[in-house]
Formats: C-alpha cells, sequence, structure tokens
C-alpha cells in the first residue's frame, strides 16, 4: 500500500482564527496551513490540533506578510532575507512538531539570463542544510511566476535529476500551477519527479478574464469544457509512495460543504482505488 494521505489546506479559509474548526474535516489525516495574521493565531490553532491529534505542516511564510517568493531572486525581499526566515521557521517549527515546511521553490518572476541551474543548486544546498540543522523535511513548490510565467516549472524540468538527488528534498506538486504551465502535458513534466513527490495541492482552475481562481476539486469539471481533467493526473499521483493529498482551493468560488465534499470522495476514491489495482 502507498500509504497517502489527505489533508485540507488552510487557503480554504484564508487561515481566518474564526474558522479554524471548519479545518478539522471528518476523517481527515492532516492539515496544511500558513500564513498566520498573528502568532497568536498560529498557537490557537496548534491548541486544536492538540485537541483533537490532528498532524500538521507549515506552508511558508508561517505569519502573513513574511516572504514568500524570494528564496532565488529578490520579488519582495532579498533572498538572504528570505532565506534567514525559513530558517528561523524551521528551528521554530521543528519544536513544535511540525511534520514539514513547505517553501515556494524554485520561483521565477520570468525568463533569467542567469545560470538557472547554478542557482537553483545554491539553494537546494541552503535549505538541505536548513533541514539537517533542524531535522524538519523541506518540501518544494514549483511555482509560476508573474502573468502567469511557466519558467519556474521549465527550469526545473531542465534541472539534473542526480544534482537534486544531492540534497534529499522532496517536492509538492501544485496540480493548478502545473496545468496551467503544461496543459495535457503535465504527467510528462511529474513523472521524472515521482520518487521526490511528497505533496500534491488539490484544486481546479476557474478563470476570470485575466485572472483566475483556485476552485474544489470535483467530478462536473472533468468533461464540462471550461476546466482541467485531473483524473490523468490523480491516476498517476496515486502510483507515486506516500503522498498527502491537500484539498487546496481558495473560499472565492463560495463552494458548499456538499460540493467540496463530492469531490474529496471522489478524489480519494480514485486515488485508493488505483493503488490497489496499480
Amino acid at each position: 500500500m502507498n500509504k497517502h494521505r489527505f489533508g485540507v489546506s488552510g487557503s480554504t479559509i484564508l487561515t481566518n482564527p474564526k474558522q479554524f474548526a471548519e479545518l478539522f474535516w471528518d476523517d481527515i489525516d492532516f492539515i496544511e496551513i500558513g500564513e498566520f495574521p498573528s502568532e497568536s493565531a498560529f498557537h490557537a490553532f496548534l491548541d486544536l490540533c492538540r485537541e483533537k491529534q490532528t498532524p500538521f505542516g507549515v506552508h511558508s511564510p508561517l505569519l502573513r506578510n513574511g516572504s514568500k517568493y524570494d528564496l532565488l531572486e529578490k520579488v519582495s525581499f532579498d533572498p538572504l532575507v528570505a532565506r534567514k526566515q525559513v530558517e528561523e521557521e524551521a528551528a521554530l517549527l521543528s519544536r513544535l512538531g511540525a511534520e514539514y515546511m513547505l517553501v515556494h521553490f524554485p520561483y521565477f518572476t520570468g525568463e533569467t539570463t542567469e545560470n538557472v541551474n547554478k542557482l537553483i543548486e545554491v539553494g537546494l544546498q541552503e535549505l538541505s542544510r536548513i533541514q539537517n540543522e533542524y531535522a524538519i523535511p523541506i518540501i518544494c513548490e514549483p511555482k509560476l511566476g508573474i502573468g502567469r510565467s511557466p519558467k519556474g516549472i521549465q527550469y526545473l524540468d531542465s534541472f539534473p535529476l542526480e544534482i537534486w538527488e544531492k540534497y534529499s528534498l522532496k517536492l509538492c506538486i501544485d496540480i493548478g500551477d502545473y496545468l496551467i504551465a503544461t496543459g495535457e502535458e503535465i504527467v510528462n513534466y511529474v513523472e521524472k519527479w515521482k520518487q521526490y513527490i511528497r505533496v500534491v495541492h488539490l484544486h481546479n482552475v476557474a478563470y476570470q478574464g485575466d485572472k483566475y481562481i483556485w476552485i474544489p476539486v470535483h467530478p462536473s469539471h472533468e468533461n464540462n469544457g471550461e476546466q482541467y481533467k485531473l483524473a490523468p493526473i490523480l491516476v498517476f499521483l496515486s502510483q507515486c509512495n506516500e503522498v498527502n493529498f491537500i484539498f487546496e482551493h481558495t473560499p472565492h468560488s463560495n463552494p458548499s460543504r456538499e460540493f467540496v465534499h463530492e469531490g474529496y470522495s471522489w478524489t480519494k476514491n480514485m486515488v485508493m482505488s488505483c493503488c490497489v489495482n496499480g
């Protein structure tokens, strides 16, 4: 058995402390959360996790207004400041029992003239050092850049596997970002990294003019001609080992609880049946 788990993201409530209780779905295995409005909100969440005995991981930044995208190049913060933040969060979260921390990496705003592989490896060296020093797994989530730039995802796709291997870091595949970047080629892009995938962010995409929002996974999207088909990538990901499937839609589309639960059940049934039959 592949020992998959199914979790909920704090994105579903935008980490609103008044709604923390809504993250503890029936039979859910795990919660991933970040961008707390305050330290007191974070500790209130920790208390709930202990009370309900629910494991958690943290999506950096821990606190709102921290660095999200700056580990390789300056977006809002100098990369040295961003790396210091990651180290401080790792030290704290290791003590407090987080299962992992997740960072946006590699993130590029767009095309760069830098030596990309060298830049990524320097980042890997630093993240690996922090992971080892504080004994907390660090999960790397490749992201779209500005204006939906797929460059970060493409640069990772070209990055040598044997170099990544040296640093013992795992990956998060954000299904929405990858589908926007690669479309129907998504499995081809993800296949190379199969043994490193430990987290999957689950949502579909609704385009609103030149913007888009994350909407819940749901079987009705598979053939509606508007959303992406998720079944092929879910079937593939079910063959990976020990993946945390995290439901990461946002509340902007105002989905009903019934709609969200239908998508959850559909996903879980598909993943688990593929495990048994795969």
